[in-house]
């Protein structure tokens, strides 16, 4: 009975409160297939490591001279338009059900592109933020994508020891990498040698997910992989 009351409380919600398109205000759904279809993607080659697009299709200048702990971020979207918004309206709108949409298109570039991954851990936010928030948009992301793909999620591994200035707000790679250093510890054990996939909305530098690289390295894993919904090109 349980799941036929969810079905029908879901049903009653949309008929009297009908979800409507961030993109473009249309009924039915958060994202439209019209606004997805829209959505600016980082398309080949790109840089093996960071992901930006790259034209030669080998390592970056920016990588080359960045010792980092990460095997490689990927990600299907740009962070502009339509995919800014529907962030924001996860992130700082309280939106939660973006979720869902969101990992949908996460699962079907994670399938195309078999990027390495046994295990899905969000990148968790410091309690003081968490707090604040009353979710983390990323843990919401990593639950519903494993859900698709069929990965456990881990979430009680990596913890954010230091409350940091927003990455948003830093003025440079140089700050980001900086702000983000040490910020996060691996507790528990379960991770040796798994190939991680670290989930997260945005990379702009991919200083926070390297940080997390490097915490998750440190409690044994094998490979540490970023899977992002949108970066900062």
């Amino acid at each position: 009975m349980l799941p036929q009351l969810t079905k029908f409380k879901g049903a009653a919600l949309n008929l009297f409160f009908p979800q409507k398109c961030v993109g473009c205000g249309e009924e039915g759904q958060l994202l439209c297939n019209t606004c997805q279809q829209s959505l600016s993607r980082v398309m080949p080659p790109i840089c093996p490591r960071c992901g930006k697009p790259q034209m030669s299709g080998v390592i970056c200048p920016a990588c080359v001279s960045w010792q980092t702990n990460i095997d490689g971020i990927r990600s299907p979207f740009k962070f502009d338009g339509v995919a800014r918004e529907a962030i924001h309206q996860l992130k700082y709108k309280n939106l939660r059900a973006m979720a869902a949409p969101l990992a949908g298109l996460l699962a079907d570039y994670f399938i195309q592109n078999l990027i390495p991954g046994q295990i899905l851990v969000p990148v968790p936010l410091h309690p003081k933020r968490l707090k604040e928030r009353g979710y983390n948009q990323s843990d919401l992301l990593a639950h519903e994508l494993g859900k698709l793909i069929h990965l456990p999620v881990v979430d009680n591994c990596l913890v954010r020891t230091t409350f940091v200035l927003p990455q948003a707000k830093t003025q440079s790679v140089e700050q980001r990498r900086h702000n983000v250093k040490g910020a996060f510890s691996c507790l528990k054990s379960g991770l040796e040698e798994k190939e991680i996939l670290l989930i997260d909305d945005v990379s702009t530098s991919g200083a926070t997910l390297d940080s997390c690289a490097s915490a998750a390295k440190s409690g044994g894993a094998k490979t540490v992989w970023g899977l992002v919904m949108a970066r900062e090109i």
